[in-house]
């Protein structure tokens, strides 16, 4: 009876793993990165290190007999030199989601519409895929770690809902996040924390495409307000150029480290992030080899430029990539790296 009790189990068993969809993506990457003058934690430290990241997403899913698709997702990542992933790989918050008919509803640690949206982020150069074209406001993202412990930035009670629809050329966005949606977090009312609203909407037909996305009470912050919008036209298959406009709205944040000297830890210190505007390229100067550049201005205070820029090229290995890029920043300082990336 027992042998017939484990065969029954097993085979029950191995029925659910087979009507359901369990799978591992991500990636790895590792390369040289050079950064003039590196401080870490306000010391002097290497101007040249190598750094890694190893990413795994664990998807599951389950379409029903209505033909409704159910899954979640929870990411593993590690990232040498990171404070808070550094020492060993971390799981996630995960999140929830379920689809229909070209629409996605998602619950828990979702990625925000602002800072998900086409093209803003289309300057990237690199093998760390990074851009002083992006935007440099505060809000809020997918969160690759476990939400913080500082309930100020979004701690175990943070709740974040989103609904995404494609239909056809156009695609939209819309996301929720509160910072704290147990009411408990003292926070909120000391220091006006909100919730965040975001919406992105996409537009592509032929060779170009559109980008908008706005976003309210950026990370929880009152009155921090942002706009985005972004262009991107292919001259021929092997050429694209593209021109984003991103107001970065107001960079708000509590001066737990006295900042100003005024002996007041808990003051609110606000300041302009400014605006930038980006135009950046991509040329495949030959097969499997493309440059890309970028160059942007920012007209926020306190910088040595108001112009920075990159170039950076790809050689695809097929599966993986070789890049390397070489930017300079508004401090007129350089970064550069170079590396190997592959997918999975």
């Amino acid at each position: 009876m027992k042998k017939v009790l484990i065969a029954t189990t097993a085979l029950v068993c191995s029925a659910g793993i087979a009507a359901a969809d369990v799978k591992i993506s991500g990636y790895g990457r590792t390369g040289i990165d050079y950064q003039e003058d590196r401080e870490i934690a306000g010391e002097e430290a290497n101007s040249t290190q190598i750094i890694s990241r190893l990413r795994m997403n664990i998807d599951a899913s389950k379409t029903t007999d209505s033909n409704v698709d159910f899954g979640g997702r929870i990411r593993m990542q590690w990232d040498q030199n990171n404070s808070s992933r550094g020492e060993a790989a971390v799981l996630n918050a995960g999140q929830l989601w379920v689809r229909s008919q070209g629409l996605t509803v998602t619950v828990g640690n979702v990625g925000s519409a602002y800072d998900d949206a086409e093209l803003l982020a289309d300057s990237e150069v690199g093998i760390y895929d990074r851009s002083f074209g992006n935007a440099s406001g505060a809000f809020f993202a997918y969160e690759t770690s476990p939400y913080s412990e500082d309930g100020t930035l979004g701690g175990t009670y943070r709740l974040g809902i989103s609904a995404e629809y494609d239909f056809g050329p156009f695609a939209t966005k819309f996301s929720y996040i509160d910072p704290d949606q147990s009411g408990t977090d003292s926070s909120e009312e000391t220091f006006g924390f909100e919730e965040e609203y975001a919406l992105s909407v996409f537009y592509e037909a032929d060779r170009f495409s559109i980008s908008a996305a706005g976003v309210m009470n950026g990370a929880g912050i009152e009155d921090n307000d942002q706009f985005g919008i972004g262009g991107a036209y292919k001259l021929r298959d092997t050429v694209q150029v593209g021109l984003n406009y991103i107001d970065n709205g107001d960079d708000r944040f509590i001066d737990v480290n006295d900042i100003d000297g005024d002996g007041d830890f808990f003051e609110i210190l606000e300041e302009s992030a400014g605006d930038t505007i980006v135009l950046y390229g991509s040329f495949e100067v030959a097969p499997l080899t493309t440059i890309e550049a970028y160059v942007a201005n920012n007209d926020s205070d306190g910088k040595e430029t108001d112009t920075a820029f990159g170039l950076g090229g790809n050689y695809d290995l097929g599966g993986a990539r070789l890049s390397g890029a070489i930017e300079r920043g508004y401090d007129e300082k350089i970064r550069a790296d170079a590396g190997v990336r592959f997918d999975f």
